[in-house]
């Protein structure tokens, strides 16, 4: 017992742990957007239950894909087959590279759904509250989109330790703090309807930075030109404008309503 839980009882092992966690819930924001957003998707009693339930069961298959990818890192990381058309696409498709493209293209399919039915409602407090999907495909597909995301976290952990233990704690701890803040996440796009365009835009962002990061993985190059990953710091640089845009715009439209209201009550006197 004590050769188990020896490391975690050390500085380093703390200050390890501390890490992860922090890295876990960082790249955690990005799937509590999707969560919050494919929550919608159910009746409004249901909501809180399938953001829970696909959360919980989502902490034990990380644990499984961590376990599995420790010992298939080497196999992930293998070509499975390559493409290659001569001047026009070219790429070297490896277990990894695919798991983080699909997921990149599910993304954006999902960000870019979601915004063009945006434009199309009529009843925006209809389409609120009704039900489009069952609350088994919107579990299951929250655990499958919570998997992706984890996987690059994961590798990011295995590279900092190879502590099992140590990183078995992160994902149990960060995933209790995803669940609490997801109903947090959601109530606040529910209550604040106008930054449900911002968090499908920002949605939209993770799709590409996913799509970039495996179209790397797997060497792709379109017209003989390499894909590189989007840098993490470009992320966060556009994240922060995105939303920086947002609040002021936000603010500037308070104001002008504010101003606006004491002429057209003296129209209507």
């Amino acid at each position: 017992m004590e050769q188990v839980f020896g490391s975690l009882f050390t500085l380093e092992g703390f200050f390890t742990l501390s890490m992860l966690v922090f890295l876990q819930a960082v790249l955690g924001f990005d799937n509590l957007l999707y969560i919050s957003i494919e929550s919608k998707r159910v009746a409004p009693e249901s909501r809180g239950m399938v953001r829970k339930v696909g959360l919980a069961v989502a902490i034990v298959l990380r644990i499984v894909l961590l376990f599995v990818i420790i010992k298939a890192v080497a196999a992930l990381q293998e070509p499975l087959f390559d493409f290659d058309i001569e001047g026009i696409f070219k790429g070297i498709f490896s277990g990894h590279a695919l798991i983080v493209l699909l997921g990149g293209v599910f993304i954006i399919y999902t960000a870019v759904k979601e915004i063009s039915h945006m434009l199309v409602v009529q009843d925006f407090d209809a389409e609120g509250g009704g039900a489009t999907r069952s609350v088994a495909t919107s579990i299951a597909l929250i655990v499958l989109m919570n998997l992706v995301f984890s996987f690059d976290s994961i590798l990011s952990a295995i590279a900092l330790t190879d502590d099992f233990l140590i990183m078995a704690i992160a994902i149990v701890i960060s995933g209790l703090l995803m669940i609490w803040l997801a109903d947090h996440v959601a109530n606040f796009l529910e209550k604040n309807r106008m930054y449900e365009v911002l968090g499908l835009f920002i949605l939209f962002i993770v799709g590409i930075l996913l799509v970039s990061e495996g179209g790397e993985l797997a060497k792709i190059e379109l017209f003989g030109n390499e894909v590189h990953a989007m840098a993490k710091s470009t992320f966060y640089f556009v994240l922060c404008v995105l939303v920086l845009v947002e609040l002021v715009q936000t603010q500037y439209k308070k104001r002008l309503l504010a101003s606006q209201a004491p002429s057209n009550g003296k129209k209507v006197s």
